[in-house]
């Protein structure tokens, strides 16, 4: 990097562990410290305020502002012209779904995907199917006005959450169920019907946040023993130096169009952007600095 860089932030990881080593960053062994905790990896502390340490750095960068302290691994350069207003939500939930489907997947021409929840993960999930070809992407979600987004996303089929005997409708559209199947809201139930949808040797998997550390689901033995696999994935199981600029490549190509997803906001309009986000009426509120930056 040279001053005058442009730059995206992501998830900070050592690059020194055995998963970060083997590529898999996401899941780096000491992420939870470099990301959560405030600190960095040696203990010490970014910032400080009147002589005593503040935890910020979330993400090792905590980025609501014109100005941020990151660390060289969780920074990647962009051209010089690239819409940062745009990608900058590339760094963490559209990485997860896009992710999902062409690292952790690597979803194929001609196969199936359905994506449980048409939020800003979901929705970059089904834009990356449609990039990798899918034969058939079905959404599902409780809104109608974001299943029409998805159907204009690249969704093959929409089905609208609660729908009575919702998996069998799924199961016949499909055929006997999908390849793949994506869990984005967090919740157990969702999860179950996701792994109920995914075909023998298919694979289901999670991506959702649940409200609680307990949050446990059932699942049948005799449906694992089908060569059904269940597996969570963190940011996509993509890493960000090498993934976010193909997925800037792809917006440039007009395939990956974020500019459905982002509705841009200044600063002071940040009680907007979050009651935006709140009651689900934009996909990705991004907030505008004045000093240049975007969160």
């Amino acid at each position: 990097f040279v001053p005058g860089d442009a730059v995206l932030l992501s998830y900070f990881s050592c690059r020194a562990c055995g998963t970060c080593a083997r590529g898999h960053p996401a899941y780096c062994e000491r992420g939870a410290q470099g990301n959560f905790s405030g600190a960095r990896l040696d203990g010490s502390f970014p910032m400080r305020w009147r002589g005593e340490p503040v935890r910020s750095s979330f993400f090792h960068q905590s980025s609501f502002a014109t100005h941020v302290l990151a660390h060289q691994h969780n920074a990647v350069k962009v051209p010089a012209a690239a819409p940062l207003e745009l990608l900058a939500p590339l760094g963490c939930g559209f990485q997860t779904g896009a992710g999902a489907v062409l690292e952790a997947f690597r979803l194929q021409a001609g196969q199936q995907l359905a994506v449980f929840g048409a939020g800003s993960v979901g929705l970059a999930a089904i834009m990356a199917a449609r990039v990798a070809g899918a034969a058939r992407i079905l959404a599902v979600d409780l809104s109608a006005e974001r299943l029409e987004l998805a159907r204009e996303l690249g969704a093959t089929d929409t089905f609208l959450a609660g729908e009575p005997e919702l998996t069998k409708a799924i199961r016949k559209r499909t055929r006997g169920g999908v390849d793949f199947a994506l869990e984005c809201v967090g919740s157990p139930q969702v999860l179950r019907q996701a792994f109920d949808v995914t075909r023998p040797l298919g694979t289901c998997g999670l991506l959702g946040l649940p409200e609680r550390d307990a949050a446990e689901v059932s699942l049948p033995m005799t449906a694992l023993l089908s060569g059904k696999r269940l597996v969570g994935i963190l940011e996509g199981d993509a890493d960000p130096k090498a993934f976010l600029p193909k997925l800037v490549a792809l917006h440039t190509a007009g395939r990956f169009p974020l500019e459905k997803l982002v509705r841009l906001h200044d600063f002071e309009a940040i009680n907007d952007a979050v009651h935006e986000m709140e009651t689900r009426t934009a996909i990705k509120p991004v907030l505008r600095m004045h000093g240049g930056g975007t969160s």
